[in-house]
């Protein structure tokens, strides 16, 4: 462990400081916790025992030494209870602080503004990785992508072809259009008001006129025919009305 925390020693940390930190937390971190980063106070005035806070990958470590150095207390906060860390760069040092969900502010003073920086830094990552789901402690969680399912081949269905045929009378969807209609609906398209489609238009009553312009009309608000074709429909029959 010593080996992998000399990383911090080039950024105004004290080596001896850091030491007397880790030999205490050695016993405090859990099954897969690690050391982030450190942060030791560096006041003016020869500080003998100065504060220090540890940021770990499950959670912030407040350290305060007493007795003379030989107890220390320490106070510690889950990364789910953070919700903001804020430095502020002072001339002698700087204070790093966070809030959390309680409404609970902390803070530690006369931390360098290099350690301060890199604490600020190291607590965004934490808090950011909590807010995405693919990412947990670092462990990146794969995304499951839906696979596309053949219907068919799982219920064992065979889909069969449907050949569709050309309409050329539209008499004739009308007539086999009347089994889905109520009563009431089968009357108004009884076969007696169907024009055959063998006689022309001259040769027709007044009466099969008006019917077969009714069927033309039922076939536009079925969106059976266009409003073009319609209106050449209409325009044909009433030559002979």
């Amino acid at each position: 462990m010593k080996e992998q925390l000399k990383k911090f020693w080039n950024e105004d940390q004290d080596p001896k400081a850091i030491e007397k930190i880790t030999s205490k937390l050695q016993d405090l971190l859990m099954k897969k916790e690690e050391v982030g980063y450190i942060g030791v106070q560096k006041k003016p005035a020869i500080t003998v025992f100065p504060d220090s806070i540890v940021l770990t990958n499950k959670r912030i470590i407040l350290c305060k030494p007493k007795n003379l150095g030989l107890s220390m207390d320490f106070v510690d906060y889950d990364w789910e209870d953070v919700v903001a860390a804020f430095v502020k760069e002072n001339i002698l040092g700087s204070d790093f602080s966070f809030s959390t969900k309680s409404d609970l502010s902390l803070s530690i003073d006369y931390i360098p503004k290099k350690q301060a920086r890199k604490l600020y830094t190291y607590a965004k990552e934490q808090m950011d990785g909590l807010k995405t789901p693919l990412h947990n402690n670092n462990i990146l969680v794969e995304e499951i992508t839906p696979e596309v399912v053949d219907t068919a081949a799982v219920t064992g269905a065979i889909v069969e072809e449907v050949v569709t045929e050309e309409v050329t009378n539209y008499a004739e969807i009308i007539s086999v259009s009347q089994t889905n209609y109520n009563t009431e609906s089968q009357q108004e398209f009884s076969p007696r008001m169907d024009t055959p489609k063998d006689i022309p238009l001259p040769e027709l009553s007044q009466e099969e006129l008006f019917v077969k312009l009714q069927n033309y009309k039922r076939l536009l608000d079925n969106g059976l025919i266009l409003q073009g074709e319609y209106d050449a429909y209409k325009n044909e029959i009433l030559r002979y009305m």
